[in-house]
């Protein structure tokens, strides 16, 4: 049976992405065949389209860490032929094929089922993004967060940190979106935001060791010296769920935040955590926590697209969500 799939090859270093028809007998090994309905656009995908090999190191290979889709053909007790899944995680659209194709083969263990309460179309609204959005707050609500609170938000442009803050805010928690993308405050107030800062505000290094405390929580997608930052101005007890690294995988903090105020560093990992949690993220995103996202926010497109909007990811001009309508 043919196909289509995005492809990316490599030929001494240079990389390029198509279009092209493939065969299921090319597809990676895997107990279930899926028909994908959609899939999504992530800043990994543009990563993985360049060849960094930190996400991808062969080709040809398609990206797409996200699809939604239904089982055509089932080697597991588990899932049964027309069965609604979501992939998303493990090694899914990083070193193995991924979403953006009319067809999918994974391992059983790397899907989930579709929540009743969600289209596949909502579903990849939200993709990797909303699910590491719901366990940072999933994390933060254990360390005792609750409606009411305030919660900053880093990284506010981004996947994670959009989504985070419509989540908050839903929630009825006080998100604080921090960007440094001026032009797109009034869209974070229209996805819930309470208050927009620059976040040069938590750019600058400092040699003190506490800030005034100006916030009870914190979902940080930076990393760098905005999460040093972030510890210095939590409120005492508070906690910050940590994903992101895109200012600096390296922090040089002193220990006075947490042993003087008592704070939590919580880290996330969307990639390997186990499928108890995904499912229960899901299941909470589908029911109380369903996002009624504004419609400029999110954009459909076909797959013969998606590379053009890749591109636009790697220049940094996407705001909102791209939906990759497949099949």
């Amino acid at each position: 049976m043919q196909f289509k799939a995005l492809l990316t090859t490599e030929n001494n270093g240079s990389y390029q992405t198509q279009l092209v028809t493939r065969h299921v007998d090319e597809l990676p090994p895997g107990e279930l065949l899926i028909k994908v309905q959609y899939s999504c656009l992530n800043y990994k995908d543009a990563l993985s389209t360049s060849g960094h090999p930190g996400i991808t190191k062969n080709f040809p290979h398609t990206p797409g860490v996200d699809a939604v889709g239904t089982v055509a053909h089932s080697d597991s007790d588990d899932f049964t032929e027309g069965d609604a899944v979501i992939v998303t995680g493990h090694d899914f659209g990083m070193h193995t094929d991924g979403g953006l194709s009319q067809y999918i083969r994974v391992p059983a263990a790397w899907a989930i089922p579709l929540p009743q309460g969600l289209s596949a179309q909502q579903t990849m609204q939200l993709g990797t993004a909303g699910l590491t959005a719901g366990l940072s707050l999933l994390k933060l609500e254990a360390m005792g967060a609750k409606p009411g609170d305030s919660v900053l938000v880093t990284g506010a442009t981004g996947g994670v940190g959009c989504l985070s803050v419509a989540l908050l805010a839903r929630c009825g928690y006080k998100a604080i979106a921090s960007s440094g993308k001026a032009q797109y405050a009034d869209k974070l107030k229209e996805l819930g935001a309470s208050e927009v800062i620059d976040r040069q505000q938590l750019s600058d290094a400092s040699s003190k060791a506490l800030l005034k405390p100006r916030w009870q929580h914190a979902i940080d997608c930076v990393g760098g010296e905005t999460l040093v930052n972030i510890f210095k101005t939590l409120a005492p007890g508070g906690s910050v769920a940590a994903s992101g690294l895109v200012a600096s995988p390296q922090i040089n903090a002193t220990v006075y935040p947490f042993i003087l105020r008592g704070i939590n560093l919580l880290g996330i990992d969307s990639v390997g955590v186990g499928n108890a949690s995904r499912l229960a993220v899901w299941q909470r995103l589908a029911s109380d926590w369903q996002l009624q996202l504004p419609q400029d926010f999110i954009t459909e497109i076909p797959l013969e697209q998606a590379y053009d909007y890749i591109t636009q990811f790697k220049q940094g001009d996407i705001f909102g969500r791209i939906v990759v309508k497949i099949s």
